[in-house]
């Protein structure tokens, strides 16, 4: 299907889908390999579609925390059957959890933000580190509309901690855009989307939210605003000005 026809989308958001496709390409063509992380929720699975339906040479990977929703882990079979492609899946390692769950308890992560942020850094941080050791750049579902930790994001970054290029393709997109999106283009989407969870994470860390709560309040839902991020997302970055030479490596 067409982005320049695809039924149901306004002309503003044509225009979109028409900078989005040719970003997601000149990101393909300007690093030798590109990863994109998901975690199979709504925006994850527009740029998944995206991607895949256009053959651009992103690769993608999820982070099988050992606690996702079984909603969650249902997308993986989901994405194969409807594009044909496997998402590579990064897990824990065993020893590291184990010790955690020994040391503190299975859901220690209650207790403090520390205790949390420590079993994010076990579960997410340290695989995504293994995820990204051999790419150039990487690639997330971000929004600015999403959060306050997230109101400053650029949609191209350096990732200084990495020494790589990070890329938010929808960091200007609203909530509107990406479910408009979705319809037009029958993209498979979490389940748990419909039961009041607009953002997915592990399991005993994500509930529905309340009418009037902004999209992650659901995440980590016992800490304050300003805490909640996972660590994915809070290494060193650098914008990149939007009027840098497009062609410029990284």
């Amino acid at each position: 299907m067409s982005t320049a026809t695809a039924p149901a989308l306004t002309p503003e958001l044509a225009a979109k889908v028409e900078r989005l496709d040719a970003l997601l390409a000149r990101i393909g063509e300007r690093h030798d390999k590109v990863k994109f992380a998901s975690s199979l929720a709504a925006e994850d699975m527009l740029l998944t579609h995206a991607i895949l339906s256009k053959g651009v040479s992103i690769g993608i990977f999820s982070l099988n925390t050992g606690r996702l929703h079984a909603e969650t882990l249902g997308m993986i079979d989901r994405v194969r059957e409807r594009y044909g492609y496997e998402i590579e899946q990064f897990h824990p390692r065993q020893d590291a959890v184990d010790q955690y769950v020994a040391e503190r308890g299975l859901n220690a992560f209650y207790e403090s933000v520390e205790l949390r942020k420590s079993c994010c850094h076990i579960r997410k941080v340290e695989p995504l580190n293994r995820a990204l050791a051999d790419v150039g750049a990487w690639v997330t579902g971000q929004r600015r509309e999403q959060s306050v930790t997230r109101a400053e994001l650029h949609e191209e970054e350096q990732d200084e901690a990495r020494g790589i290029a990070k890329y938010n393709p929808l960091a200007d997109w609203t909530e509107a855009d990406v479910w408009a999106y979705l319809k037009a283009f029958d993209v498979p989407v979490n389940p748990l989307h419909a039961r009041g969870y607009p953002s997915i994470g592990c399991e005993p860390c994500t509930r529905a939210i309340r009418p009037g709560e902004d999209s992650r309040a659901g995440r980590w839902w016992w800490e304050s605003r300003d805490t909640k991020e996972c660590g994915l997302h809070i290494t060193t970055i650098t914008p990149i000005p939007a009027d840098a030479e497009a062609g410029a490596a990284h």
